[in-house]
């Protein structure tokens, strides 16, 4: 049989390193969905286009490699648009076949017609459309080229009389791979060392870009006596294996990770990008060192900014870098750091006389889940109990989404971390607002016979969003939950499955839950008011959960003010 367009950019997306494609079948794709059959590329049938966007981002985010989705025309590629906006901003290199209307009847207001290149613009590294079949291969490789040098989204429309057209065109196009060592001129090095010599009260704050330097930052700590606080997206960086280590910092962090950037003196940034600017010194010499100069100063006013990667940045910097003795600071950040801790699990207790606490649900989980197992958390408060509560152990991976901040992420982005990691344990930290949302992909697992776990921590609410009402001081507005028994909605669905109601039954249920061989799901019913404290509460959230408790008494909800004030209090 004669190749075809499909077949090409198929190819061509196969020699890149791409393994599986996430979708949904539909008319203008189906010569693509035809070549996929035809290949060794493994077509996973998700029931909603958004899900196949998590997962693909979910793939690519773990693995490093090309994952790519597809679409049909109008609805069907556009129904991706918020899984591969998470995809996109969590820099993972995904490529979209965006099919579309034949070119004929463009520009006419066909049906089903969709302005793609418009749309995902703002959400991709590369938005092209093949025009002729000549273009294919060229075109799809530079597609992949961009999702992979830039690591981001890349978005391939293809009309239908164009994809299901004879190929032509040059055939050597290809994807290239570089893996550049980028590292400062030796005199901002230098400069890098005095300033740290110079400091007394040391921190360095971790992002995603110490992925590959947990090594070279402990060391560096070593040398410095240094605090070491991570962001959340660098928790699996930097957490394990570190006597320096003081947490993160952040809404979600601890209050150990707060004091050491603080209460600094000079700071260290070593590839993080972290958005809250109440979370930064506001008298410290700070040092900013990152891959992309964009980066440089745009959270925070820095004294000095370096483009670099941190792994070899650090590598020249160390042997610049004397030994400091004084350990005061350190030592501080750490008594800081054991009382945030035990703060923390002061709730990871067993209480049938109180609803489950999700906090002790999570450590159960974290405690029986295998070394190397991945996590996904829907955004909320599940992903704070799992950024919390789930120690890293430098084999085991966290997904949850920061940069988007969306619902519903988790399974989803289990499923693709299943199909990428067959023979690994994948576990949903699935809240009920955040499952429900996508809950027909559920049935994606059994059908692509993906055996991840999935655990719905059910409050009947959208609890976030109700202790965010609660502390601008008002009353909690359209955010409970009629849900039904999850448990019986996933066995009807083929998933083994168990409702927990008391914290007696959270351990055997959850050693059960884990060992099942297939796609398991855990309904287990939390405590509705169980508090997500910052590390530091402002006035304004005093002021405005005080007001909260006298507009709920005067509307007649005196149980939930004490409720509230109990989970305090406890």
């Amino acid at each position: 049989m004669a190749l075809t367009v499909a077949n090409v950019i198929i190819d061509t997306l196969r020699e890149a390193g791409a393994s599986r494609c996430y979708g949904v079948p539909g008319d203008t794709l189906n010569h693509v969905t035809d070549a996929i059959r035809r290949s060794d590329m493994r077509w996973v049938h998700v029931r909603h286009e958004e899900a196949a966007g998590f997962a693909a981002g979910a793939e690519a985010m773990l693995t490093g490699e090309l994952a790519v989705c597809a679409g049909s025309c109008g609805p069907g590629s556009l129904h991706f648009i918020n899984g591969l906006f998470e995809s996109h901003r969590n820099r993972a290199p995904v490529v979209l076949i965006a099919s579309q209307i034949v070119r004929d009847e463009l520009g006419f207001d066909f049906p089903q017609e969709v302005d793609f290149k418009a749309i995902y613009a703002s959400c991709s590294v590369f938005c092209e459309e093949i025009r002729t079949p000549a273009q294919a291969r060229r075109m799809t490789a530079m597609a992949a080229q961009a999702a992979l040098a830039k690591k981001g989204v890349a978005v391939l429309i293809v009309p239908a009389d164009v994809a299901q057209s004879p190929a032509s065109g040059q055939p050597g196009f290809k994807v290239h791979r570089a893996d550049p060592q980028v590292i400062p001129a030796e005199e901002a090095l230098i400069e890098v060392a005095a300033i740290l010599s110079r400091g007394e009260r040391v921190a360095i704050y971790g992002g995603s870009g110490c992925a590959e330097a947990h090594d070279e930052v402990v060391q560096l700590a070593r040398k410095l006596n240094a605090a070491v606080a991570h962001t959340s997206r660098a928790k699996d960086f930097l957490e394990y294996d570190n006597p320096f280590d003081v947490g993160m910092t952040g809404v979600f962090g601890s209050e150990a990770g707060y004091h050491a950037l603080t209460s600094c003196d000079t700071l260290l940034l070593l590839g993080c990008d972290f958005a809250w600017r109440q979370f930064y010194p506001s008298g410290a010499t700070i040092i900013q060192i990152d891959i992309d100069g964009t980066h440089l100063g745009r959270r925070h006013p820095i004294d000095l900014g370096l483009v670099g990667g941190v792994k070899e940045t650090l590598g020249a910097l160390l042997p610049l870098i004397g030994v400091r003795t004084d350990r005061s600071f350190l030592d501080e950040c750490l008594e800081h750091r054991t009382r945030a801790v035990a703060a923390q699990r002061k709730h990871a207790v067993v209480d049938d006389g109180h609803p489950i606490h999700p906090q002790y649900l999570t450590e159960k989980i974290a405690a029986h889940a295998a070394p190397d197992a991945v996590f996904t958390a829907d955004g909320g408060s599940p992903m704070v109990w799992c950024l919390r509560h789930v120690p890293a152990t430098g084999r085991n991976r966290t997904v949850i989404s920061l940069t988007h901040g969306t619902m519903a992420n988790a399974m989803p982005q289990a499923l693709g971390a299943q199909a990428a990691f067959p023979h690994r344990q994948v576990i949903s930290l699935s809240g009920d607002g955040g499952i429900a949302m996508l809950l027909g992909d559920l049935l994606t697992a059994v059908q692509e016979e993906l055996p991840i776990k999935v655990c719905i921590f059910n409050n009947g609410t959208l609890g976030f969003v109700e202790l965010e009402q609660k502390v601008e001081g008002l009353l909690e507005a359209f955010t409970e939950l009629k849900n039904p028994d999850f448990s019986e909605v996933a066995q009807a669905m083929g998933l083994w499955s168990r409702r927990v109601e008391r914290s007696s039954d959270v351990d055997e249920a959850v050693q059960q839950w884990l060992a099942e061989p297939g796609p398991a799901l855990l309904d287990v019913v939390i405590d509705r008011f169980e508090l997500v404290m910052p590390p530091k509460v402002a006035p304004s959230q005093i002021f405005g959960t005080a007001l909260y408790s006298a507009k709920a008494v005067l509307a007649g909800k005196t149980d939930d003010v004490l409720h509230l004030i109990g989970a305090a209090i406890g």
